[in-house]
Formats: structure tokens, C-alpha cells, sequence
């Protein structure tokens, strides 16, 4: 079987059967090819069928020079998965990255903001401009419902059932969820759709968006960092934030504050629990707190 056609093969595997998202697919897509491109500038003329470990070893290395210890687990991770596939599709008898170990990652925590950072940044909003009431509604429904930015920007109008307390998110591998949304944030919503959106004229293929731009278009990601950004330098916030932050804070606070971890896991549309479990990172005056009000002994 030739390079190209398993990669192809492979990237719909994960699509279709795996049901990962594109940039995760895209991602898986590149290692791959950074192997090929690294075999035809080295002159290495080898089948996927026989590759070993020592060829392998090779491009690790000289790809690693260029990589954070990171990245360099997510290509041994990939290319593990790559083989794999091609072991459960009968190209391959044995996985050639087998033994070879990645580098070990210390657990990062996320960053959060304090419920006095985010009213100190929300307050920021200039109201005046005509995007201020937007951006006011785009911060509180990040905060106030734990999305992924891509979560947000894909926000439908008909996804919002604010009668039944829920919105419904498409996640990661398109895979849908309904998160509960609270009175307050859904006000600011409703203020932005009722009062600024109402007076846009979103493009045909927009026209179900919940959050547009001026031109009627769906915002980008990369325009919900540049809000965020900015809103954090003109509130002195001196954390290096992003929206995810707003995920990180919101998962947090509602831990801190009794949350079942496995809720927390719905409502973020975690797999697995032990994804959730990050979020396990309080500090020791509420663990304190937790010992001294329900250990017997406290």
C-alpha cells in the first residue's frame, strides 16, 4: 500500500469511525506527513509495510530538535495511532514505535481568573460602541456555560431553549450536549439578540448564528482572542488569558463551590474523567474548608 492512500484511508478512519474534529484530524495528518517529507529528503526508499523502529528513531530525533517536549509526545502519539490502524487493517503484523517511549509531561494546570477578575474584566466592556453589548453577552456565556470557543462561534439561535433552562452545544466530533444556562447569563444574551443583533443583516448561511460580526458573518476564532486580549489589558489583568481561561474558571468555581466532578465532566463535554480531573487544583483553604465540614473527626 502506498504512503498516500494509507494517510488518506487513515484520516477518514478517524473521521467516520473515531469521530474526532478536523483540527485534531488535520493535526495526526501533518505528522504523517512530516515522516514522508523527512524519508524523501534523507533518500530513504521504504514501504509503510517495512519501516522499522531504527528509521523511525531517526525522524524522531531529527524532528524533536525543532519541537517542545509537547509536541514531541503528540507526533509519538500519532504516529503510534497511525501504525496501530495499520495493524487493525492487516498492513502491518507489529507497531514499529512499540518501544519507543515519549518524553514525560508534567501535569500543566490551567489558568483561572477569580470571580472578581472576571467582574473586573466584564466591567471593561465599553457598553457605548456598538460591539460592547455583543462582547459583554460573548464573556458571560463563556463564563456562564463553560464553552469551547468554537463552541461559542457555532452558537444557533435555535440551540438556545432558555424556557427548559438548556442550550445545546455541538463539541468536539460534532458530538452534541445540552448545558444548563442560568437567568443571568441568558439576560445578556437575550439583550444582545433583542436589542443589537436584531438591527444586523446576517449573510444567508449565518442567518441561524447566534454571535456575528458587523458584516453578518459568524466571528472567528481568532476575533474572540483579539476581544479577550484586549478586554484583559484594558481591565490590568496581568494573567496571560484566553477563552479557554473562562472554561478553566467556570469548571473551577463551580468545584469550589460543591459541584459533583462528574457533572462538571456533562456539562464540559469531557469523555473521559480523568480529563475533568485537572480541574481537582484548589487551593488549601478550601481543602481545609471541605475536611472541616464533613470529616467525622474535624
Amino acid at each position: 500500500m502506498k504512503w498516500e492512500q494509507a494517510i488518506q484511508d487513515f484520516t477518514y478512519y478517524l473521521k467516520i469511525e473515531r469521530g474526532l474534529a478536523d483540527n485534531t484530524i488535520q493535526n495526526y495528518r501533518l505528522d504523517i506527513l512530516k515522516l514522508t517529507n523527512y524519508l524523501s529528503e534523507f533518500d530513504i526508499s521504504v514501504s509503510l509495510e517495512a519501516i522499522t523502529e531504527e528509521e523511525l528513531q531517526g525522524f524522531i530525533y531529527e524532528t524533536s530538535k525543532l519541537l517542545n517536549e509537547r509536541s514531541q509526545a503528540r507526533l509519538i502519539s500519532g504516529l503510534k495511532s497511525f501504525f496501530d490502524y495499520l495493524i487493525f487493517e492487516d498492513y502491518r503484523k507489529n507497531n514499529p514505535l512499540e518501544l519507543i517511549e515519549s518524553p514525560r509531561l508534567g501535569r500543566k494546570l490551567p489558568d483561572t481568573l477569580s470571580t472578581k477578575e472576571i467582574d473586573q474584566l466584564i466591567s471593561a466592556i465599553d457598553l457605548s460602541h456598538p460591539q460592547g453589548q455583543r462582547n459583554k453577552a460573548i464573556i458571560e456565556t463563556l463564563y456562564g456555560c463553560g464553552l469551547r470557543v468554537s463552541e461559542l462561534t457555532g452558537l444557533k439561535l435555535s440551540h438556545l431553549h432558555f424556557d427548559e433552562g438548556f442550550i445545546k452545544v455541538v463539541g468536539k466530533g460534532n458530538k452534541e450536549r445540552l448545558v444548563p444556562i442560568n437567568s443571568y447569563t441568558q439576560k445578556f444574551i437575550e439583550l444582545y439578540k433583542d436589542e443589537i443583533r436584531i438591527h444586523l443583516d446576517p449573510k444567508p448561511e449565518f442567518k441561524d448564528i447566534l454571535f456575528l460580526n458587523r458584516r453578518g458573518a459568524r466571528l472567528t476564532r481568532a476575533m474572540i482572542f483579539t476581544i479577550v486580549k484586549q478586554l484583559a489589558k484594558q481591565a490590568h489583568i496581568q494573567k496571560n488569558i484566553s477563552p479557554h481561561t473562562f472554561r478553566h474558571s467556570f469548571a473551577t468555581h463551580l468545584l469550589e463551590n460543591g459541584a459533583n466532578l462528574r457533572v462538571i465532566q456533562q456539562m464540559l463535554g469531557h469523555e473521559s474523567i480523568t480529563t475533568t480531573e485537572i480541574y481537582m487544583h484548589l487551593d488549601k483553604t478550601h481543602l481545609r474548608s471541605v475536611l472541616e465540614q464533613f470529616h467525622p473527626r474535624a
